[in-house]
C-alpha cells in the first residue's frame, strides 16, 4: 500500500472513531431532558397531588410507573375527592390536582387558582375521559334500562320501587322485583356528581331542575364518601342505586341509558365519542393554557354515552422550587403520552386522548418552569 494510501485510511479511521464519540455524547446529553415512565432520563424531588376519588385507580398506575422510571422521585396523590382537590390547590397545599369537573368562574375558583400560580400561568388539562356508570344492586335483574326520564326520577325519588310501571315500560320483558329502591349518593363535593347532575340538568330540566352542583342537591337517601364508598354501599344494599366511575364498579349491575332510539352501555369507546362532537368552553377560560370543555349531553348520535366526566389535571407553569417544577413536568408529560394513556386504560378503564388533543395540551405541559 503506498504512503499516500496508507495515510488516508489513517485519517478515515480517525474521523469515523470521532464520529462514534460525537453520537455517545448526544445520546448522554439528551438524557437531561424530562422524564417520562419510559424515558431514559431521571427526575428526583417529592410532590404532593389530591383530588378526584374517580382518578384514583389511574393515579395508582401513573405514580407506581413514573416512580419506577424515576427512583429519586415521590408522588403522593390523595383521593379526597374533585372539590377538596381544588380546595387543596388553590390554597398551595398540593403541588397538582386532579378534578372530574373543569375549574368555575361562579365559586370564584379560576380567579384563586390563577392567583396561586402567580407570577406563572394556571394549568387546566384533559387527562383522560370516564364513562359514569349506573350501577345497581338486583340480583335477579341481570341487564336493567334506563330512560334519561326514568333515571332522574329515580334518583329525584319520584320512583320508590323497582317494578314501577315507568320502569317496566323501560324493560318489556323483565320481571322486576317490588323491592324499594335506595339511591346512593356522594356525601363530599365531587366531579363525578357534577357530571351526572349537569346531564340530567340538561336532558330532562322539567324533571331535574336543581342547580347543577358538586353538592347532592336531593334529602333523604343514603350518602357515602368517595366513588369507594358509593360502591360499597351499593353493593351492600339490594335495591341500591348509585353512581360511579365504570372503572370501580366491580360486579354490580350496570344499566344502559336510553340516547336516540337506542340503550347504550357505557364504556370507554362511547364515552369519547362525546368527546368529538364538544367544543372548549371559552366562556370559563382565564388563560391560554385552560381547555375545560362543553359537553354535548344531549347528543343522540349512534353509540354515544353522555353521562362521562372528563378528568382535568390542575397545575401551574412556575413552581418555587427545581425540583418540583421538573418532577410535575416530567409527570404529566408521562400522564398524556401514548405509554400514560395506555396505563389509565388498563387500570381505569378511561378512554384514551386523542392525538390531535395530546398535540394541543402538550404547549401547557412543556411550559413548566421553576421560577
Amino acid at each position: 500500500m503506498s504512503r499516500t494510501r496508507w495515510l488516508a485510511v489513517i485519517v478515515s479511521a480517525a474521523i469515523l472513531a470521532l464520529g462514534i464519540a460525537a453520537c455517545g455524547g448526544s445520546d448522554d446529553s439528551s438524557s437531561g431532558g424530562s422524564s417520562s415512565g419510559g424515558g431514559s432520563a431521571e427526575v428526583s424531588g417529592e410532590v404532593a397531588g389530591a383530588g378526584s376519588s374517580a382518578q384514583e385507580a389511574a393515579q395508582e398506575a401513573w405514580i407506581a410507573e413514573f416512580e419506577n422510571a424515576n427512583s429519586g422521585a415521590t408522588i403522593s396523590y390523595d383521593p379526597v375527592g374533585s372539590g377538596g382537590g381544588r380546595e387543596q390547590f388553590i390554597a398551595g397545599g398540593v403541588g397538582y390536582a386532579g378534578s372530574d369537573a373543569a375549574l368555575t368562574e361562579e365559586e370564584g375558583e379560576i380567579k384563586g387558582a390563577i392567583k396561586r400560580c402567580e407570577p406563572g400561568e394556571l394549568i387546566e388539562i384533559p387527562d383522560y375521559i370516564s364513562p359514569i356508570a349506573i350501577i345497581y344492586n338486583l340480583p335477579e335483574v341481570e341487564s336493567l334500562q334506563l330512560s334519561p326520564e326514568t333515571l332522574a326520577k329515580i334518583f329525584n325519588q319520584e320512583i320508590t320501587t323497582w317494578n314501577d310501571k315507568a320502569i317496566a315500560a323501560d324493560n318489556p320483558g323483565v320481571e322486576l322485583p317490588d323491592t324499594r329502591i335506595t339511591p346512593v349518593n356522594r356525601s363530599d363535593e365531587s366531579g363525578t356528581t357534577e357530571n351526572f347532575t349537569e346531564y340530567m340538568s340538561e336532558v330532562v330540566p322539567s324533571i331535574w331542575d336543581h342547580e347543577v352542583s358538586g353538592d347532592w342537591p336531593v334529602k333523604g337517601g343514603e350518602a357515602a364518601q368517595g366513588t369507594s364508598g358509593v360502591v360499597e354501599a351499593v353493593a351492600a344494599g339490594e335495591g341500591a342505586i348509585g353512581y360511579a366511575d365504570l372503572s370501580q364498579a366491580g360486579e354490580l349491575g350496570i344499566a344502559k341509558i336510553e340516547v336516540g332510539k337506542e340503550f347504550v352501555e357505557p364504556s370507554p369507546e362511547a364515552a369519547a365519542k362525546i368527546l368529538e362532537e364538544s367544543p372548549v368552553d371559552t366562556a370559563d377560560t382565564g388563560g391560554k393554557y385552560m381547555f375545560p370543555y362543553k359537553l354535548d349531553r344531549k347528543t343522540e348520535s349512534e353509540g354515544t354515552y353522555p353521562i362521562v366526566l372528563v378528568s382535568y389535571l390542575l397545575a401551574c407553569t412556575e413552581y418555587g422550587s427545581a425540583d418540583e417544577a421538573a418532577v410535575v413536568k416530567a409527570f404529566l408529560e408521562y400522564v398524556v403520552s401514548p405509554e400514560g394513556q395506555e396505563a389509565a386504560a388498563s387500570n381505569a378503564g378511561s378512554a384514551p386522548l386523542s392525538e390531535a388533543l395530546t398535540t394541543k395540551i402538550t404547549p401547557a405541559i412543556e411550559a413548566i418552569k421553576a421560577g
